[in-house]
């Protein structure tokens, strides 16, 4: 039998990335508040905890993937979390949870001998299910490279930021910014080009070789906007709150993020129109509807 890990978080994400982890040869100990995204790792023979309290109890190991770093920080340092269990050892947070949520959570475990290895990720689901993912870390580099590096490399490409936890958080929030910024400024070129009468896909095919070229135009524009799917697997909530987060973060170091806050202010009217819980990729139905056409190929 493989060696036992804890998983607390199996959303889209979160499964994703436990599955592989039992393609591995690990055995889990598995939470999550809602019984349907625990129940495909159960199938395969993953433990079921009752609590994160639980998972604690269970393994010396355990990685996180939730939604908001309030959500992080109730899971490890509140009632009846990680902390709290005699067993734990290490913690793995793959969330994007911010370097302040860091800081709180680093000091916290610290408290009680637990460490903390930041490890956000980027890549979306199918990085998830491919283990093509770019998995940002920062954090004890012993702990590092003797607990959290064999686990993680199951995941993808591995980028070590430093020591100091929250590295890592930040490299995540400025990725997350610029990919938002990009669907943002090519849904108005995109928008632009088609009501003059050029063919959509044929003006990606012209972007995609030039200069103007990004990760919303090579892939988020034909895989999920051409085809009016809007469905690229990233919620407009949690890409809204990456970018506060980035923000909040830059006005507490005095940077000025003049264009994120206009991608900001995007964010916030897409959340309003489509939900929290549309595609991220619905910011281009903002210029579409401004513009009064449909990039569609």
């Amino acid at each position: 039998m493989g060696e036992l890990l804890g998983f607390v978080g199996l959303g889209r994400m979160g499964g994703a990335m436990a599955s592989r982890l039992l393609d591995a040869g690990y055995e889990l100990c598995v939470y999550d508040t809602q019984a349907a995204a625990t129940a495909p790792l159960v199938a395969r023979g993953a433990r079921l905890a009752s609590s994160p309290g639980e998972v604690a109890t269970t393994a010396e190991t355990i990685l996180l993937s939730l939604p908001t770093p309030d959500i992080v920080k109730s899971v490890t340092l509140g009632e009846g979390g990680l902390a709290h269990g005699n067993k734990i050892r290490t913690v793995i947070d793959l969330s994007t949870s911010g370097p302040g949520a860091s800081a709180i959570v680093a000091k916290g475990l610290g408290e009680r001998e637990i460490s903390l290895i930041d490890a956000p990720v980027s890549g979306g689901i199918a990085g998830a299910k491919g283990g093509t993912l770019a998995i940002m870390i920062s954090g004890p580099k012993a702990v590092y490279e003797t607990t959290a590096e064999p686990i993680l490399k199951h995941f993808g490409k591995l980028f070590y930021t430093g020591e100091k936890n929250g590295l890592a958080q930040t490299a995540k929030l400025v990725n997350n910014l610029l990919a938002a910024a990009a669907i943002v400024i090519s849904s108005e070129g995109m928008a632009m080009g088609v009501k003059a009468g050029l063919d959509p896909k044929v003006l990606l095919d012209i972007i995609n070789v030039s200069s103007g070229r990004n990760s919303a135009t090579q892939d988020k524009f034909p895989r999920s906007v051409l085809p009016g799917t809007f469905d690229f697997g990233f919620a407009t909530g949690l890409s809204y709150k990456d970018v506060r987060l980035c923000l909040d973060e830059a006005e507490a170091m005095g940077i000025p993020m003049i264009m994120g806050a206009v991608v900001r202010q995007i964010l916030a009217l897409t959340q309003a129109k489509y939900g929290a819980d549309s595609d991220f990729t619905s910011i281009a139905k903002l210029s579409e509807e401004w513009a009064g056409v449909e990039i569609r190929g």
